[in-house]
C-alpha cells in the first residue's frame, strides 16, 4: 500500500522545514494560509531537554523535553486543559 502524501494526511515528520532547516518538522497547526502558523519540531542536535521546540507565528519559540510534551498532550486528552481553554476565550480572557 502507497503512504497517503496529501496536505490532509502528511507524514508525521517532514525534514528541512524551510525557515529553519536545523529543525524537523512534526506538524504545523493550520497550514490552511500563507501568514505563517504555529509549528512543532523535533532540533535533533539539541540536549534532550530542549529537544522540541514550539514555534508561534509571532517568531517567538518555546523549547521542551519529550517527556513534557508528552505530558502536556496527555493533559489534553484527559480534558484537563479545556476548562483553561474555555476560560481564554471567553470575553475578558477570564471568569
Amino acid at each position: 500500500m502507497v503512504p497517503d502524501r496529501s496536505s490532509a494526511h502528511r507524514s508525521p515528520v517532514q525534514l528541512k522545514p524551510v525557515d529553519h532547516p536545523e529543525l524537523c518538522s512534526i506538524r504545523v497547526f493550520c497550514g490552511d494560509c500563507s501568514c505563517g502558523c504555529p509549528e512543532l519540531f523535533l532540533d535533533p542536535a539539541a540536549d534532550l531537554p530542549r529537544r522540541i521546540v514550539l514555534a508561534d507565528d509571532f517568531g517567538q519559540h518555546v523549547r521542551m523535553s519529550v517527556e513534557q510534551l508528552e505530558q502536556l498532550v496527555t493533559d489534553a486528552k484527559s480534558g484537563l486543559l479545556d476548562d483553561l481553554i474555555q476560560r481564554a476565550v471567553r470575553p475578558g480572557g477570564h471568569s
